[in-house]
């Protein structure tokens, strides 16, 4: 499990900044604001509509709404959705954990696998929350889910813990973390041993703040996943239409966890993307849409 977990907090530094890539259509929309207990979470909606079906958007880990780009909002727009995107608490301009400070990752690892609880400044749950505060600002009882990787992890719990909130729930290369599941493949590996340091590496943290991620907040984002575990039995719970979406040659969470956790649900519908790894590149954007789209024009009430 540790080899997981510390290949999913680097590999991310090294896959993460794609060139076919822009924020400025994001940036030009004002950001509001949500009250999540004692936190602030960021939000922006785009193409609002009274019919337009609305679709809330969860970034993954040490990622703020910023990552999703503008051609994935924009190609969301033109399919008529109503779309939703959050600063997960610890990035963009929500909440930040800085003075939580950081924690001593071989050491929480080593509690996780002997069975004690880890430190974490918050849980799944309560970035699950977070989204719960946000439709609740903006006044919407209902709306569709779609998550990437941990953002996944956020919409499953957000599924399972408020399905009253939930229309349908959208997975993307994500997982249950199940303990017997497949760790990182070679690539991913050979994606951390590529790292640079010094300048090279303080270039590669610029582009990924650009690019809408915080590598400062990854870390106490491992340990919200840490904290929640293994989620299968919550997974089993959830009886919202789902569509499980995964990347035939994803490195990072491979294949399998795709597989699983569309297993546990009842009546979902797991669709593997030959030649996707753990990225949504533009080149992808139509048929990742297009099936998230008719997934949700089938239960989509207007």
């Amino acid at each position: 499990m540790h080899k997981i977990i510390f290949s999913i907090f680097l590999a991310l530094l090294a896959t993460s900044v794609q060139a076919d890539y822009s924020r400025l259509y994001f940036d030009h929309m004002p950001a509001s604001s949500a009250e999540s207990g004692d936190s602030e979470i960021a939000y922006r909606v785009f193409n609002r509509g009274a019919d337009n079906p609305k679709l809330l958007l969860i970034m993954g880990l040490g990622g703020a709404g910023a990552a999703w780009g503008d051609a994935f909002i924009q190609a969301l727009e033109f399919e008529g959705f109503e779309v939703i995107v959050i600063d997960n608490r610890d990035t963009g301009g929500s909440e930040m954990f800085t003075d939580w400070g950081k924690p001593t990752l071989w050491w929480q690892l080593l509690k996780y696998e002997l069975g004690f609880s880890v430190d974490a400044p918050y849980t799944l749950s309560d970035m699950a929350a977070d989204s719960l505060a946000v439709l609740n600002t903006i006044g919407y009882e209902r709306v569709h889910v779609m998550g990437v990787s941990m953002g996944g992890m956020i919409a499953q719990v957000l599924a399972a813990q408020h399905p009253e909130r939930v229309e349908s729930l959208t997975s993307i290369m994500s997982t249950t973390f199940a303990p017997h599941l497949p760790p990182p493949t070679s690539v991913a590996e050979g994606n951390l041993r590529s790292l640079a340091d010094g300048d090279a590496e303080a270039s590669r943290e610029d582009a990924m703040r650009n690019r809408g991620f915080y590598p400062e907040s990854m870390e106490r984002h491992l340990m919200a996943v840490f904290a929640s575990g293994d989620r299968t039995k919550q997974v089993q719970t959830i009886r919202k239409p789902t569509l499980v979406i995964h990347g035939s040659e994803d490195p990072l969470i491979p294949p399998e966890h795709g597989v699983h956790t569309a297993e546990q649900i009842e009546g979902a519908e797991f669709v593997l993307i030959e030649g996707m790894g753990h990225n949504l590149p533009e080149s992808f954007h139509p048929q990742v849409i297009g099936l998230m789209s008719e997934h949700i024009n089938k239960v989509h009430s207007p």
